[in-house]
């Protein structure tokens, strides 16, 4: 049921004083960047195994960059259109245009409906196989993951995974549409495999707020030490992932092999000798460094294949 004091401000005009802040909120900026990243990673990957050149790809970068970026962002707002009851209740959502009143929720629903369309337009005129990659990963995100997994059972996080990683994939389609080539199911198996660790990491330091809430993440259903397990049991799977780029260069296999061990080491040693939110909080902090830096080797050593 939704929270009262949400439905009461349903009949809000849009705050005249709603603001960049508050477009940027309702979007999700910090995912849009992320999943950017992603999305570049892979188109560079994809201009690097077919040889072409960076400079005549250019229009097709800056259009796959914008229609992903409208994608994510309409995804993101009408997630929070949805989830206005349980963000309320959360600390760390609570502040969110769509909860406070700056804006009607209807406005963010109809926002993130329109970027959808002309962020799946957008990836149309670079490909018609990045535009059904941005609508899969689209429906991914609002319809099996926010509405219906989200708030029914544990496995959210691996559904909404699905949806996580499909821009590296939205990226690599722009550009070739073999997507089975090893190096396009690398880009995928790797984004699906990063996430549970990183957002068991995340739900560990919020278990309270998402008790709270009522929304079944692992380490409220099942504990901590449950998420702390399946967290080291995706490493390791995550580790051999690492060889599936090994016949495009073994430095981005490599490295991620190794990033990859220092993120499970650090699990294993301080599974027992650091506090639950410590652990966690450590767990988070390197699946960002480890993202971040993997994504920027492979943009980087695409210029030199």
């Amino acid at each position: 049921m939704k929270n009262t004091e949400v439905i009461t401000k349903e009949s809000l005009p849009i705050n005249q004083y709603f603001s960049r802040e508050v477009i940027s909120a309702i979007i999700k900026t910090g995912i849009i960047k992320s999943n950017s990243l992603g999305m570049v990673a892979g188109l560079c990957l994809a201009i690097a195994v077919n040889d072409l050149s960076f400079v005549t790809q250019i229009p097709i970068i800056i259009l796959a960059l914008i229609g992903t970026s409208f994608v994510v962002g309409g995804a993101g707002a009408v997630n929070n259109f949805y989830d206005r009851d349980i963000d309320a209740i959360m600390k760390r959502t609570k502040d969110r245009p769509t909860v406070t009143g700056a804006v009607n929720p209807k406005f963010a629903l109809w926002l993130g409906l329109a970027l959808f369309v002309i962020g799946v337009g957008i990836l149309f005129l670079v490909s018609n196989m990045a535009a059904i990659m941005g609508i899969l990963g689209f429906f991914f995100y609002v319809v099996p993951y926010t509405m219906l997994t989200k708030r029914t059972t544990i496995y959210n996080t691996e559904v909404g995974s699905i949806s996580g990683a499909m821009p590296p994939i939205i990226g690599w389609a722009a550009i070739s549409p073999d997507l089975f080539h090893p190096v396009a199911i690398g880009l995928f198996v790797f984004m699906f495999l990063w996430q549970p660790p990183h957002f068991y990491a995340i739900a560990i330091r919020r278990l309270e707020e998402y008790k709270a809430a009522g929304v079944p993440m692992l380490p409220v259903v099942k504990g901590i030490r449950r998420s702390k397990v399946q967290t080291l049991v995706y490493l390791v799977i995550l580790l051999a992932a690492s060889f599936l780029f090994l016949s495009f260069s073994k430095i981005i296999a490599f490295t991620m092999f190794g990033l990859t061990l220092v993120w499970m080491l650090l699990g294993i040693f301080g599974f027992k000798k650091l506090e639950d939110t410590k652990w966690a909080t450590l767990m988070f902090v390197f699946s960002l460094n480890h993202l971040t830096i993997i994504f920027a080797l492979m943009i980087i050593l695409s210029f030199f294949k």
